[in-house]
C-alpha cells in the first residue's frame, strides 16, 4: 500500500479497485452507498477486533462488555455486524442480506444512526457475485487497523473515488473534502478548548470535528467535552458525517435531516465558540432573492452570483462574544470589489473582526487547483486594530506529482507565528509575515492579499562585490551566446544536407 501521509490514508488505490469492480454494474450515483457502507463496516470491525483481542488477552472476561469499548471511544460492533461474518458469506447468494442485517443490527444498538446506514445490498439490482468480489478486496487488501481516529476516513476515500470517476467520465469532480493539513492548520491556530461549542455550517463528512476533538485530547483535555454542531445540504454526505462521528464516539447535532444552511438554518439560536468551515468555493446560486431582508446580513446583502460573503456573515452571526472563525475561501474574496462585496469587506474590517489571513500554496486540494486563503475572524481580538498577514505559498512539500502537503513543522510554524502576534511578540519577516493596522489596510483599498503587506523576501548577500559579479555574469552570458551560435550553425548545416534551407 502507499506510504501514509497527511495527504493520504494509505489505501486509496485499494478502495478505487473495489469501486472499479462495481463499475458498469450499478449507476455511478449509487456506488458511493455501497463503498461507504463497506468502509464503515470494515473500519469499525478493525478497531473492535483489535480491542477485543486486547480484552481477551487480559483475561478478565470483559470482551463482550460494551462499556469496555465505548470508554475508549471504540465503536461496539454487535456480533451479527462483525466483518468475519460478512467475509465468510462473501460468495454466497445471501451476502447482500447479511450486510443489510449487519447495518440493521448496528442501528438497533445506536439510535443516532437510525435510518442513516445504507441497506441496499440485498437489492436485485446489485449482482451478488460482484458484491462478493468487492468484499474480498476489503477483506484481503485493505488494512484499517492502523487508521487513526483523527483521520477523515469517509471524506478522503469518497473524494478520491469521486475524483477518479469524474476523470474517467470526463466530468468535474466534487471538492468538499478538506485535506488533513489544512484542517490541522485551522485547528492549531484556533486552539479549541474543553467545554466549547464547535460549529461547521458546511460540514461535509465532518472532518473538521474529528481534528478538533483530536486537538483537545492531545492537550490533556477530554475529547467528549466539546459540543459539536453542523449542517450539510447533501443527504448522502449528511449520513457520512453521522457515521464519521459515531465511529469515534463524538456526540454531534447535525439536525434531524440534511438542509441548506442559507434557506433553512437548523441552528438559528446557536452562538459558537469556534467555527471551522470549508464552504463551497464561489457557490451560486444560493437563493439570495428570497433572503434579502435576512438578519444575518449585518454588513450588506451578498450578491446572488457568489456566496462567499454570505458564508462569512452567516458565521459572524453565529459567533459567541469571544468566538473565533477559521475558514477556507478562494482567493478572489480577498480583493473583489464587484456587486458590493468590497463594501461588505470594508465594513467587516472596520468592525475589527479580521485577525489574520494566510495565503496557502496550490495543490493542497485533491480535485481543484484553485489557490485558497485561510481567514481567521475573531469577535474579541487580542491585538485591537491590527491584522496578521502570512504568505505561506512557498511552504510545504510535494507528496507526489499532483499533491502538496504540510509537515507538522510547517503547521507549527504558522501556529507559533499567530501566537507571537497575539502576544505582541512577533518579529516581522519580509516575504513571510507582517502586521498591518486597520488604517494601513484602508490605504490598500481594504484589499486583504497578504503579498501587499509582507513584501518580497530579502535575498541573502553572498559577499561578492557588485562589479565583480557583473563581470562574471556577462562573461558567462557571452559564452552561452557563443555556444548558441555554434548550435544554430550546426542545425542549419544538418537541415541543408537533407534539402531544407533556413
Amino acid at each position: 500500500m502507499a506510504e501514509k501521509t497527511n495527504a493520504n490514508i494509505g489505501f486509496e488505490k485499494q478502495i478505487w479497485d473495489a469501486a472499479c469492480v462495481l463499475w458498469g454494474h450499478i449507476p455511478a450515483a449509487e456506488y458511493r452507498k455501497v463503498i461507504v457502507g463497506l468502509i464503515f463496516l470494515r473500519y469499525i470491525s478493525c478497531a473492535f477486533d483489535k480491542k477485543y483481542q486486547e480484552l481477551v488477552d487480559e483475561g478478565d472476561g470483559f470482551e463482550d462488555d460494551k462499556d469496555a469499548y465505548t470508554m475508549d471511544n471504540i465503536f461496539f460492533v454487535p456480533e451479527d455486524a462483525r466483518w468475519n461474518k460478512i467475509a465468510e458469506a462473501a460468495h454466497t447468494p445471501e451476502i447482500g442480506t447479511v450486510i443489510d442485517d449487519a447495518m440493521r443490527a448496528i442501528e438497533e444498538e445506536n439510535k443516532s444512526l437510525k435510518d442513516v446506514l445504507p441497506k441496499n445490498y440485498a437489492s436485485p439490482d446489485l449482482d451478488k457475485r460482484v458484491l462478493g468480489d468487492v468484499v474480498d478486496i476489503f477483506t484481503n487488501n485493505i488494512d484499517m487497523s492502523e487508521t487513526g481516529q483523527d483521520e477523515d476516513l469517509f471524506g478522503r476515500t469518497y473524494e478520491y473515488c469521486i475524483a477518479m470517476f469524474a476523470e474517467k467520465e470526463g466530468q468535474k469532480g466534487g471538492e468538499f473534502y478538506t485535506p488533513s493539513s489544512v484542517v490541522k492548520t485551522l485547528v492549531e491556530i484556533l486552539k479549541p478548548f474543553e467545554n466549547c461549542r464547535v460549529y461547521d455550517p458546511a460540514c461535509g463528512s465532518g472532518g473538521m470535528f474529528v481534528q478538533s476533538a483530536k486537538f483537545i485530547q492531545a492537550h490533556s483535555g477530554n475529547r467528549n467535552n466539546i459540543s459539536v454542531y453542523g449542517q450539510e445540504a447533501n443527504a448522502d454526505t449528511w449520513k457520512m458525517a453521522k457515521m464519521n462521528m459515531a465511529i469515534r464516539g463524538i456526540e454531534a447535532d447535525f439536525g434531524p435531516h440534511q438542509a441548506d444552511t442559507f434557506s433553512n438554518d437548523l441552528h438559528k439560536t446557536l452562538k459558537a465558540d469556534f467555527i471551522l468551515a470549508n464552504p463551497p468555493f464561489n457557490y451560486h446560486p444560493w437563493g439570495q432573492e428570497r433572503l434579502t431582508e435576512d438578519v444575518r446580513w449585518k454588513y450588506g446583502v451578498p450578491p446572488a452570483n457568489n456566496a462567499n460573503y454570505a458564508w462569512i456573515q452567516h458565521m459572524i452571526h453565529h459567533l459567541a462574544p469571544n468566538g473565533k472563525i477559521g475558514l477556507v475561501l478562494a482567493n478572489g474574496a480577498l480583493s473583489t470589489q464587484s456587486s458590493g462585496e468590497g463594501e461588505i469587506r470594508k465594513r467587516i474590517i472596520e468592525d475589527d473582526l479580521i485577525e489574520g489571513i494566510v495565503a496557502m500554496p496550490t495543490q493542497l486540494f485533491y480535485s481543484v487547483t484553485i489557490p485558497v486563503t485561510l481567514w481567521f475572524i475573531s469577535k474579541n481580538k487580542k491585538q485591537k486594530g491590527k491584522t496578521l498577514f502570512i504568505d505561506a505559498r512557498k511552504m510545504g512539500f510535494m507528496v507526489d506529482r499532483k499533491h502538496r502537503d504540510f509537515s507538522d513543522e510547517d503547521i507549527a510554524k504558522l501556529a507559533d507565528t499567530f501566537t507571537a502576534f497575539q502576544n505582541g511578540e512577533l518579529e516581522e519577516v519580509k516575504g513571510f509575515c507582517a502586521v498591518a493596522t486597520t488604517g494601513e489596510i484602508a490605504k490598500q483599498d481594504y484589499i486583504l492579499t497578504p503579498g501587499r503587506y509582507v513584501g518580497i523576501e530579502e535575498q541573502e548577500d553572498d559577499g561578492e562585490p557588485f562589479n565583480e559579479k557583473m563581470k562574471r555574469l556577462t562573461s558567462e552570458l557571452s559564452e552561452m551566446f557563443e555556444k548558441s551560435h555554434e548550435l544554430e550553425n550546426e542545425i542549419r548545416e544538418k537541415l541543408g544536407a537533407i534539402g531544407y534551407d533556413i
